[in-house]
Formats: structure tokens, sequence, C-alpha cells
């Protein structure tokens, strides 16, 4: 069990950093430097933006509907604060 909540830790981060170094959605890459402008280190600035991935994977997988971009955006604009 370790391993694979080892595996989707590293999933989930490389997702966010492919977000920041790409520049798709560039909300991804705004709200991580904000949230370093506001004094949070680089790695708690992805693992914040992490939480708000797994919170829209969770939800499209609960509720089976597809990716909202804007409820997406809304969750990163409201951090630190993490998603319910």
């Amino acid at each position: 069990m370790e391993d694979s909540s080892k595996f989707a830790r590293k999933a989930i981060l490389q997702v966010v950093k492919n977000q920041i170094r790409g520049g798709d959605p560039p909300e991804t890459r705004e709200t991580f430097e904000r949230l370093v402008k506001q004094g949070f280190e680089k790695d708690d600035a992805r693992r914040l933006i992490g939480c708000v991935v797994v919170s829209e994977v969770f939800d499209v997988v609960k509720h089976m509907r597809p990716y909202d971009h804007d409820r997406y955006v809304k969750a990163l604009r409201k951090l630190p604060e993490l998603p319910e």
C-alpha cells in the first residue's frame, strides 16, 4: 500500500510540474508563482496545487462528470485554502 501511495503522490506532483512548465492551464503557473511570493516553499506550493488536482480528479470520478476547468481554476485561486 505504501508503494502505491508513493507512486500516486509522485504522479500527482508530476502533473503539477507539467502544468507549471507547460503553462497549461496558465492558472497553475500563476498560482504557483503567487504562493511562492506569499512565502511558501516551492515544494509546498506544488503540494498545495496537487491537492486541487486530486480534488478535481476525485470529483470527476465520484460524480462521473467531465473535468470542469472553471471549478479547477476557482479552487486554485482559493489556495492556500484547501478544497473541501
